[in-house]
């Protein structure tokens, strides 16, 4: 359904190496701001993000997930756009290192990806869900044309911020 690298004006979207677990882990894996909202802590070991990217590049061959890595020029992993296929829609989440945000690459890549899901004939829907005070993120969103549908109770566990599931917004965008 997805393609393995994606090309934007700035930005290219591929599919995730083994390699990139070294990059990861010193470009935003350990930074607590960035893993804030994020459904994981900061990384204390390079092993943690091993395993991710090793279930990433696996997850590719399942046809279900597809983690695309973001380059930017001659960087090599600026962040990572996370999408699911669940039947007839897409799941979306998203990670940037700190260094670059407030940039516009984050809704760059995730327009380009949305826009490549609703022309498949089996995708109808686009949606992400993100914690209710992380304004950013739902900036992006909305910069990417998702509506926000609501607000879902008790959603999302978010360690770095509470113990509790949190509420969260869920956006997406159709056709």
């Amino acid at each position: 359904m997805l393609p393995q690298t994606i090309q934007t004006s700035r930005l290219k979207l591929r599919k995730p190496t083994l390699p990139d677990a070294k990059v990861l882990f010193d470009a935003y894996g350990q930074d607590p701001d960035v893993s804030k909202y994020m459904v994981w802590r900061p990384l204390a070991e390079q092993s943690e993000a091993e395993g991710f990217i090793q279930q990433a590049v696996e997850d590719w061959d399942s046809q279900l997930r597809f983690a695309y890595v973001l380059e930017a020029g001659q960087v090599p992993l600026i962040g990572m756009l996370d999408a699911r296929i669940e039947g007839h829609l897409l799941d979306v989440g998203y990670v940037l290192a700190q260094k670059y945000w407030g940039q516009g690459l984050m809704p760059e890549a995730l327009s380009a990806l949305t826009a490549i899901a609703l022309q498949q004939e089996q995708c109808f829907r686009v949606q992400a869900t993100c914690d209710v005070d992380n304004h950013p993120s739902m900036r992006t969103l909305e910069k990417c044309g998702f509506t926000n549908e609501g607000r879902l109770e008790r959603y999302t566990m978010h360690p770095n911020i509470s113990d509790t599931p949190r509420p969260c917004f869920m956006f997406a965008r159709c056709k």
